[in-house]
């Protein structure tokens, strides 16, 4: 697999690897939000099902216009600028704040184990998406937003901000959960 998609399976590998040693932490505490406006842990997984399930047909489309494109053996991808500055604002330290658009708020009551199993599931139709992705012509296609249908970046972009937000909010969800050591 080329390098750059496989820093993005990785990345979606750290992310499942983070939430499996959040799985440790006691149930109760994974539906109990850290203050009033906060996600919970199991809300902000639940957020990135959410996510990941949107665009998963974005992501379909994306490399279904790809496959038609020639393609050279070694690629290297480019990010379009939207596609940086939408990368670059998912930066771990940053913890910008951002109003989720109402189809991406998770319902007020979800189970934990339902949400882990289906993160799991799609973690996995993520990872084959990024293996059917080597060699194509990923930033020359072009792809909207699921959060925003005014915002267009390139398929390589998308690919590459989705592991990066997902571990923003494990990240968010290991706070909510107290950020020590499992119970």
């Amino acid at each position: 697999m080329q390098a750059q998609l496989q820093h993005i399976a990785e990345g979606f590998e750290r992310a499942r690897e983070h939430l499996r040693r959040l799985a440790d932490h006691d149930e109760a505490r994974w539906a109990e939000r850290p203050e009033p406006g906060r996600w919970s842990a199991v809300e902000c997984v639940a957020h990135l099902n959410l996510t990941s399930e949107a665009y998963l047909g974005v992501i379909d489309d994306g490399l279904a216009r790809a496959e038609r494109l020639p393609a050279g053996a070694n690629v290297r991808y480019r990010l379009d600028p939207v596609g940086w500055m939408l990368i670059a604002s998912m930066a771990p330290w940053l913890r910008l704040r951002v109003r989720t658009a109402a189809p991406f708020v998770p319902a007020a009551q979800v189970g934990r184990d339902a949400v882990l199993e289906t993160f799991e599931r799609l973690q996995d139709e993520q990872l084959r998406r990024v293996e059917r992705s080597d060699g194509l012509a990923l930033d020359r296609v072009r792809v909207t937003s699921s959060f925003n249908e005014r915002v267009r970046y390139n398929l390589f972009a998308c690919l590459s901000f989705l592991p990066r937000h997902q571990e923003r909010h494990l990240l968010q969800a290991e706070r909510a959960l107290g950020a020590g050591a499992p119970d």
